[in-house]
């Protein structure tokens, strides 16, 4: 399946707006579990890869021990200006970096974590190779990938409302690349092929997806995310009326007072 340019694009208030609406609906979830496994390990050097606007990294700040340094990484400038002025407990090292280019020295840190960033990486082995790469021998590997649309309610429905708006070319940006990557032997393959000689061990998880109103999965979905792109390409003076059809769209489905739907994904965990 074809990604698009515009599906790695976090731009303009797309990073603000990301934070605000969509990270407690479906990122904080699944952020504090990720945290959990790393600081079990008791690290002394992590490194984060796709932190976006930093959920799990100020996860992380929170529960590893002072003595732990923390480097948190993304691919879009933007998203990590947000986490920075988000903030941390405690201080944390920002670098813009490419996960199939890291830059880093060969067996740099005890522990690799990304949250649902594995999906837009181009070259998935690339990218699981170089976090192979910069782990110490015993290192962790832990990320996690959504499961697929259908498994994930309010994003379903809002995907499918889009439908209707633009009924000859659909914003398929969501099905496409951040509920794209839900097979779980091909994760595993490609970890395999990223040079890891332990078998990957895989989770699928489901947890529940609450917003205080229709409108805020619709806003979350379309206008922060690469949806976003997607509907202005097709005709920038719509967005305001396809957030809206999204919305209706979820009010039928779950009601026009508070909203809780379903979400589900895997978590992968493999040593060096």
């Amino acid at each position: 399946m074809n990604r698009p340019d515009s599906d790695k694009v976090f731009a303009g208030s797309v990073p603000r707006i990301y934070e605000e609406y969509l990270v407690p609906l479906i990122f904080e979830p699944y952020a504090g579990e990720l945290a959990e496994r790393v600081a079990a390990r008791v690290p002394g050097r992590v490194l984060e890869i796709a932190a976006g606007t930093g959920v799990v990294t100020r996860r992380l700040a929170a529960s590893l021990p002072e003595g732990c340094a923390i480097v948190a990484t993304d691919l879009n400038p933007g998203m990590l200006e947000q986490a920075r002025q988000v903030g941390t407990v405690r201080p944390v090292e920002w670098r813009t970096a490419d996960a199939q280019q890291l830059p880093f020295e060969d067996a740099n840190f005890d522990a690799v974590v990304c949250q649902f960033g594995v999906m837009f990486f181009p070259d998935k082995a690339k990218a699981f190779a170089e976090a192979r790469r910069v782990l110490r021998p015993g290192g962790l590997f832990l990320f996690n990938a959504w499961d697929r649309i259908e498994e994930n309610e309010l994003t379903d429905v809002v995907t499918q409302a889009l439908a209707t708006v633009f009924p000859a070319d659909p914003p398929r940006f969501m099905a496409r690349t951040p509920h794209g990557y839900h097979d779980t032997s091909a994760i595993a393959r490609d970890v395999a092929n990223g040079g890891f000689s332990a078998a990957a061990e895989i989770s699928t998880v489901a947890r529940r997806s609450r917003a205080p109103s229709p409108r805020h999965p619709a806003i979350a979905i379309c206008q922060g995310t690469p949806t976003r792109n997607e509907i202005e390409a097709r005709d920038a003076a719509r967005l305001g009326e396809a957030t809206d059809i999204a919305a209706e769209a979820v009010a039928r489905r779950f009601g026009s007072a508070a909203v809780d739907g379903k979400i589900q994904a895997h978590i992968v965990s493999v040593e060096r």
